[in-house]
């Protein structure tokens, strides 16, 4: 009889995950929950509004087409996104080669670390508060997370990927011309891949939020930079999985040369979609005033019941505070049947915070700044 041959141990990935966030929110939705009126809920920046019927006769009219989609994305959606960066933020420089869809843009950076070959040794910074995803795409690669928001907390030290996210998730707050020039001229002298999460860069309430590629910051050499953007929040595209990176033609070349062994293609009707969306700036004008019209009520109610809102001046959150413990901060809304997310989802350093989401439809917010009130 052979002996049996030894082997690792599997290892799950999920075992170096942290907890999903949204499920230590259970005790505090059912307290919310159970408002005589009813839950208010404004903790995921989810779109409620509808989306746009040029978009939606978009999609409708590729619908029909059986054929395998490609990767690299339809010459009519790299275009359109080539002319829509252009056109809202300035962006010039920029060739349709240097443009990949993608699945969603959490999916992008849940796989960018590992598509760029990052592994264990290398290093992500990620700032100290954050979207989770950066930090768990690192961990799925397994490489090594620091969270840092100066290049001196950095030190000597040469990472290999570095985050940016403005305006921010969840602080909305807005990284200057000058902030970034530095940040790309600190990463290039060490060969340091600069992704900039800019989903929320269509939604700037007070000043302007300057891209990673904007020429201000890079001077057109988009040379290890990559800018990462989503159709979810200013198209209300967030069903359809709309998102797409931008920047470096070299990574871009990378990771679509990985994404196309692994078949991470957009379906078809949702690129007609998504470029009918970049092509078309009347319906995204629209959906931000929306927003602008909601933070203009909701605000106002959550500074008057005692709470300081710190950054804020763009994307679609309230970052708010009274100088206690998060928690603390959800069950007093939670009284009130209104869910907020804690700061600690995002990082150690937005403990003493919440995240209020603008994402409501009128009659919601109405409803919470009542009884806010």
């Amino acid at each position: 009889m052979n002996p049996v041959v030894s082997r690792p141990e599997r290892r799950p990935p999920g075992r170096a995950l942290p907890v999903f966030p949204w499920d230590t929110l259970a005790d505090a939705r059912s307290r919310a929950a159970a408002h005589p009126d009813g839950l208010v809920d404004l903790t995921v920046g989810t779109p409620v509004d509808p989306v746009a019927p040029v978009i939606r006769e978009a999609l409708a009219a590729d619908a029909a087409e059986p054929g395998y989609p490609t990767t690299v994305g339809t010459p009519a959606l790299r275009q359109a996104a080539v002319g829509a960066l252009a056109r809202r933020y300035g962006v010039t420089a920029l060739t349709t080669d240097a443009v990949l869809p993608a699945i969603g843009t959490k999916e992008l950076i849940a796989g960018l670390p590992a598509q760029l070959g990052l592994g264990p040794g290398h290093t992500v910074v990620v700032p100290e508060v954050a979207y989770p995803t950066y930090e768990v795409g690192a961990l799925l690669a397994g490489a090594t997370v620091v969270r840092a928001d100066s290049l001196t907390q950095l030190g000597p030290s040469a990472p290999t990927l570095l985050y940016l996210s403005s305006p921010s998730n969840p602080s909305g707050k807005v990284l200057g011309v000058d902030h970034l020039r530095k940040v790309v001229g600190w990463a290039r002298e060490r060969g340091v891949i600069v992704a900039s999460d800019e989903c929320y860069l269509g939604l700037v309430w007070e000043g302007e939020a300057p891209s990673i590629l904007d020429p201000r910051v890079c001077e057109g050499d988009h040379t290890g930079l990559l800018a990462l953007h989503s159709l979810s929040k200013t198209s209300n595209l967030a069903s359809y999985r709309a998102g797409f990176v931008a920047g470096d033609a070299a990574l871009v070349a990378e990771l679509l040369a990985v994404r196309k062994h692994s078949g991470l293609m957009m379906p078809l009707p949702v690129q007609s979609a998504m470029a009918a969306a970049l092509t078309d700036d009347a319906h995204e004008a629209e959906q931000r005033e929306r927003y602008r019209a909601r933070r203009t009520r909701l605000r106002p109610a959550v500074e008057a019941a005692g709470f300081r809102i710190d950054h804020s001046e763009a994307g679609l959150y309230l970052w708010a505070t009274r100088d206690e413990p998060g928690r603390d901060t959800v069950d007093w809304f939670a009284e009130r049947g209104v869910l907020v997310a804690p700061g600690e989802f995002y990082g150690p350093a937005g403990a003493r915070h919440v995240r209020i989401a603008l994402t409501a439809t009128d009659a919601t917010v109405d409803e919470a700044v009542r009884r806010l009130a």
